[in-house]
C-alpha cells in the first residue's frame, strides 16, 4: 500500500503566494500601482497567516528566508528576502481599508513603503493624506519627512483624537484646515541672510527667491502684493505681504517681525485681517488669516492672547537651520507643552 504523501505548510505557503503573482501578472502592465500594492498587501498579509497559525517564533524568520530562495528561481531577484519583509511590514502597518484609499487616489508603493516605516502611526497619516493632496513625489515627501514637517505643523501639537478627527476629514471629505497648513518654524535658510537684517531686508529676500518660499508655505499659496495698502482713518498701513489660499479660500496675510513676538503685534494683525474681511474678500471665501513671522515666540504670551480664536497663527522664522537633534528636542518639547496646556483647560472646563 502507497503511503499518502503530506503537503508540508512551506509548499501550501508557496502555492499560495506563487498563485497571486501568477494572477496579478497579466494586469501589471495596465494597472501597475494598483496591482503592484494590492499585490504586495497580499502576500504580507498570507504570510503574517501562517507565521501566526504556525505558533513558532523561530518559524517567522525561516519561512522568509526559504520563501524568497523559491520565489526567486521562479520569478528573479524583484522577490528577494527584503522584498518580503517590505511585503510584512506594509500588511503589520496598514488595514486594508487604508490601503484601498490610498490606492484608489494613486499613491505609489514608494510613496507607501516609505510611510509605512515611519514609527508614529499619526505621523503615517498625515504624510499619506499630504502626499495625496499635494501630489509629492517620492523625493519629495521624504524630504518633508527630513524637515519634520508633521511635527511643525499645528495638528502635531493636538491631543492624538483631535488629530485623528481632522485626518479623517481630511481623508473623506477633502476638508483641509489651517493646522494642517501653518508651520512653527518655517524654514528660510535659502534666503541666504546672516547676523544682522532688517524687517526690509528679509521682505526684499523673500520676494526675490519667492518660489523657494512658496514652497517652504507649502501647496496652494499664490502671491497677490507686497506692501498692501491699506487706508484707515486717513492714516496709510501697509501689509508686508499678501497671499492667497486656494483650498482654504482665504487671503492670508503675513506681517515679518524682528526679534521675539510681542502683545501689540495682535492689535496690528487684527486691523489688517477685519480690512482685508471688509474690503477685499469676495464671496465664497473664508474669513483671512494672518501669519506673524518672528525670529522667535513668546509661547505664553501667545496663548494668553488667545491668538486662534483671532485667526492669527505665530511662527518662527529660520534663517540658518538648527542641528536635526536640536529640533527634534525642541519641537518634541512644544507639542508636549501644547498638548497638556489643551488637556488641562478641557479638565478646567468640566469641573
Amino acid at each position: 500500500m502507497d503511503k499518502v504523501k503530506r503537503t508540508k505548510p512551506e509548499d501550501l505557503l508557496l502555492n499560495d503566494i506563487t498563485h497571486l503573482i501568477e494572477e496579478n501578472r497579466t494586469v501589471v502592465a495596465t494597472t501597475v500601482n494598483t496591482t503592484l500594492v494590492f499585490l504586495y498587501w497580499k502576500i504580507g498579509n498570507r504570510i503574517n497567516i501562517e507565521i501566526i497559525n504556525n505558533k513558532r517564533a523561530e518559524y517567522g524568520q525561516q519561512i522568509v528566508v526559504s520563501l524568497a530562495r523559491q520565489l526567486e528561481v521562479a520569478y528573479g531577484k524583484g522577490w528577494d528576502e527584503k522584498t518580503l519583509r517590505h511585503c510584512l511590514r506594509m500588511a503589520d502597518t496598514f488595514p486594508e481599508e487604508l490601503i484601498v484609499s490610498a490606492v484608489r487616489r494613486q499613491l505609489g508603493w514608494t510613496h507607501i513603503k516609505t510611510i509605512m516605516y515611519l514609527k508614529d502611526d499619526l505621523a503615517r497619516q498625515f504624510y499619506m493624506e499630504m502626499c495625496i493632496i499635494e501630489r509629492w513625489s517620492t523625493r519629495k515627501l521624504i524630504e518633508k519627512i527630513d524637515s519634520m514637517l508633521y511635527e511643525r505643523t499645528a495638528i502635531s501639537k493636538k491631543p492624538d483624537q483631535l488629530i485623528e478627527q481632522e485626518l479623517k476629514d481630511l481623508r473623506q471629505e477633502d476638508k483641509l484646515t489651517p493646522d494642517l497648513v501653518f508651520r512653527d518654524p518655517y524654514f528660510l535658510n535659502f534666503l541666504g541672510l546672516k547676523d544682522t537684517y532688517s524687517e526690509k531686508n528679509l521682505e526684499d529676500a523673500i520676494l526675490k527667491e519667492l518660489e523657494g518660499f512658496l514652497l517652504e508655505l507649502g501647496d496652494g499659496f499664490s502671491f497677490v502684493q507686497r506692501q498692501k495698502r491699506m487706508v484707515i482713518d486717513g492714516v496709510d498701513y501697509n501689509l508686508d505681504l499678501l497671499f492667497y489660499h486656494r483650498k482654504l479660500k482665504r487671503l492670508i496675510a503675513i506681517d515679518l517681525k524682528m526679534g521675539k513676538f510681542k502683545a501689540g503685534y495682535k492689535g496690528q494683525m487684527e486691523l489688517y485681517l477685519r480690512w482685508l474681511e471688509k474690503y477685499e474678500m469676495q464671496d465664497g471665501e473664508e474669513i483671512p488669516i494672518g501669519l506673524i513671522l518672528c525670529a522667535e515666540g513668546n509661547q505664553e504670551q501667545i496663548e494668553l492672547l488667545q491668538l486662534d480664536k483671532a485667526g492669527i497663527k505665530v511662527a518662527e522664522n529660520l534663517t540658518e537651520l538648527p542641528s536635526k537633534l536640536l529640533l527634534q528636542q525642541k519641537l518634541h518639547k512644544a507639542i508636549q507643552l501644547s498638548k497638556l496646556h489643551i488637556e488641562s483647560n478641557a479638565n478646567d472646563r468640566q469641573r
